[in-house]
């Protein structure tokens, strides 16, 4: 039997058939698989985060680690290798229908709503590193010089760097802020690393739990999965597991609004630039704390306390206005194999009324035709 037609023609009326609907076919929907793949999820965790640890490998065996000077190379390399995992689950282990749309990566329709929520990751992701910078200082975890920027100063200095004056100091803070909406471009074209296997991929074949595990556990694994940089000290100055906690923690509320986007979206693009942008705009707004502000600084950052806080009123924002009801975050069904639903019953046809019978017809009454164009032809 073929496929139902979209339009189905009854006694002159056009009637929409909602097949396609009832399917989810809809190319505006997150596309999910009917239940967890959970072979696929063990295959994708496992790769992503052996091969992470493989890339990472050299920082621990020079035992140089983040002082190595191909530091940023080896945590650049690691940020792909999440695609890599997700790039051979759906070539090799669990293939979907459209390998694009599953990822999120195409179609773009509604084009409005794909740049809607890119622009608003472009710009919010930004803004709330600044709130969460601003309530460190009024937590007391941080202190901030919007003015002289000394602590850019005592940067130059503690780099070997020349010594400048203050109008030239204000230039140079200056140039890196304006230059922040630059540096988020080129940190999400590392991002799409991580984003694609995370958000691309992972999020989705895990919603079949439901939005809320989904988001919590894709959260978990992504923040396990810095662990090789981490345990060298990197973000939170700890070599121990606690360390390693306080990324998953991060991770699963800085995931939760990251994956709110590719959800709400059905797009991974705004997902990318919302990493991008907190990669970028955590490292560019450093220029705004002053000299002599410890280390441990970071809990006054989007990464530490104040983060936290800011992260976690947004989500309950989110919540409070209905962004992760379920008729919000619309999806749609991946399964070659899921039968069609049976079509709507169509009207009945009425019965043809019966011959009026005369004197000089009864007994030679004869069967009554019915032409193509009754009321019960369907065409």
């Amino acid at each position: 039997m073929g496929r139902i037609r979209a339009i189905r023609s009854v006694e002159g009326m056009d009637i929409p058939d909602t097949t396609a609907q009832a399917r989810g076919d809809s190319p505006r929907a997150t596309i999910v698989p009917d239940r967890v793949p959970w072979r696929a999820i063990t295959v994708f965790t496992v790769l992503a985060l052996g091969l992470a640890w493989a890339v990472a490998s050299p920082l621990w065996i020079s035992g140089r680690g983040l002082a190595d000077p191909a530091f940023m190379l080896y945590a650049l390399g690691m940020m792909y290798t999440p695609t890599v995992a997700a790039l051979v689950v759906v070539f090799f282990v669990a293939r979907p229908r459209s390998i694009p749309r599953q990822l999120g990566l195409w179609p773009l329709r509604p084009v409005r709503r794909t740049l809607g929520f890119t622009a608003a990751a472009f710009v919010g992701f930004p803004v709330l590193a600044f709130l969460a910078m601003l309530l460190g200082q009024a937590m007391g975890l941080l202190r901030l010089d919007l003015v002289g920027f000394s602590g850019l100063a005592e940067l130059i200095e503690l780099q070997g760097g020349a010594a400048i004056d203050d109008a030239g100091l204000r230039i140079a803070a200056i140039t890196t802020l304006v230059f922040i909406p630059v540096n988020i471009v080129i940190s999400s074209a590392a991002a799409f690393g991580e984003e694609l296997g995370w958000r691309g991929w992972l999020l989705p074949n895990l919603m079949p739990l439901g939005t809320w595990p989904a988001l919590v556990i894709s959260g978990v694994i992504w923040g396990v999965w810095h662990a090789p940089l981490i345990l060298l000290g990197y973000n939170y100055l700890r070599t121990d597991a606690i360390g390693v906690l306080l990324m998953v923690g991060w991770c699963v509320l800085l995931g939760v609004l990251i994956g709110w986007l590719r959800l709400r979206s059905a797009s991974v693009w705004p997902a990318v630039f919302a990493h991008g942008a907190v990669n970028a705009s955590v490292g560019g707004l450093t220029v705004l704390l002053a000299a002599g502000t410890p280390d441990l600084s970071v809990f006054g950052t989007l990464l530490g306390w104040s983060g936290w806080i800011v992260l976690a009123a947004v989500i309950l924002l989110l919540v409070v206005i209905g962004q992760f009801r379920r008729d919000v975050l619309v999806r749609a069904t991946d399964s070659a194999a899921a039968p069609l639903p049976e079509a709507s019953p169509l009207p009945e046809a009425s019965p043809l009324p019966e011959p009026v019978e005369g004197p000089d017809t009864a007994a030679s009454r004869a069967p009554a035709s019915v032409s193509s164009a009754t009321a019960g032809d369907v065409r």
